[in-house]
């Protein structure tokens, strides 16, 4: 949800539908509510409800619809467009305390009929930003956190993410997103962690097929950077940083590497070819990218040079009748 403009129909068709950035102004005004139905690791599938941001629409949304728009809701998403919280002139203040108070309302009735909900706020378009990014963020997430319903007897675990579709931020958010909705994904971390042991491996990391968004991770990791008012039962993928050898970690590596895989594959497709895997050899670190079952790809780092590529993917192959085990289990 959020206001018309703000960027939610663009951010759902790269992550859902692998449209490119450059692509998306090529996408119309959503009237209403656009229900799509995706398949996520196969048996899994997310209802994603894109509601339209004009003022008529979500009047109806708090009135007439409120009921069945925030019924048996796993996520609320609310998208904050960054200009419209940040600019200063008379209409525009308007328009953000509108803005505002649709976002309390939506807190409201996610209280009464979704209580267990996760909310994600996602302030969007930072590439526009001008000046410090992280001090406007940071500032920007401190008074959306102090947003509250009036009728609101829930405190909700709200993680709030800046995200722009012209880099890696914005799968950041969705990979937290989707770890949200996914049952004991703690589990799949669990055994990633045995994995990448017997693997000797610095680090492996889970991706769902079509999206390529992070699933989970083979680390034991520190919070990740963003904010929550409440408290959260089921685990967070989260950012380690630093590597056995004692060298920093990007913070932003998953992300990256989803970013990056995307755009592979849809130059793949470009030249009618088919993504199966890859194999990349650095001089510090070996990278191998390939199938673990038919709804995941696994990604494994090693730092060992004595390590071949060929017995890394010999393990995967190994894994795969595990983790499509673990895979049904845990959408059970």
């Amino acid at each position: 949800m959020g206001a018309s403009g703000s960027g939610k129909t663009s951010m759902r068709s790269m992550i859902f539908s692998n449209n490119p950035a450059s692509l998306t102004s090529r996408l119309g005004v959503t009237m209403d509510v656009e229900q799509n139905h995706v398949r996520f690791l196969g048996d899994l599938t997310l209802n994603l409800w894109d509601c339209g941001g004009q003022d008529g629409f979500m009047d109806s949304y708090l009135s007439a619809q409120r009921p069945t728009i925030f019924s048996h809701v796993g996520v609320l998403i609310y998208v904050f467009d960054v200009a419209a919280l940040t600019k200063e002139t008379d209409a525009e203040r308007k328009s953000r305390e509108k803005d505002l108070e649709y976002y309390r309302d939506c807190l409201d009735a996610l209280a009464k009929y979704s209580p267990e909900a996760n909310v994600f706020l996602l302030i969007h378009k930072m590439d526009l930003v001008r000046g410090d990014r992280k001090k406007i963020l940071e500032k920007q997430k401190a008074m959306l956190l102090g947003q509250k319903g009036e009728r609101q007897k829930v405190d909700f675990d709200i993680q709030v993410f800046g995200t722009t579709i012209h880099d890696e931020s914005l799968y950041r958010a969705w990979s937290r997103i989707v770890h949200a909705l996914i049952p004991n994904a703690a589990v799949l971390s669990k055994h990633l962690t045995t994995f990448a042991e017997a693997c000797s491996a610095t680090e492996v990391i889970l991706f769902e097929r079509t999206t390529f968004l992070v699933i989970a991770t083979s680390a034991i990791l520190p919070p990740v950077a963003g904010a929550s008012s409440g408290t959260q039962d089921s685990p967070r993928l989260e950012d380690s940083t630093e590597d056995p050898h004692g060298d920093a970690l990007d913070p932003t590596r998953y992300e990256r590497t989803s970013e990056l895989i995307k755009a592979f594959k849809h130059s793949c497709a470009r030249v009618r070819e088919e993504f199966r895997s890859l194999e990349l050899e650095f001089p510090e670190c070996t990278a191998v990218l390939d199938e673990l079952t038919k709804n995941m790809y696994v990604l494994i780092i090693v730092h060992d040079p004595t390590i071949e590529t060929a017995a890394l993917k010999m393990n995967i192959q190994l894994a795969r009748r595990k983790f499509e085990e673990l895979q049904g289990d845990t959408l059970v």
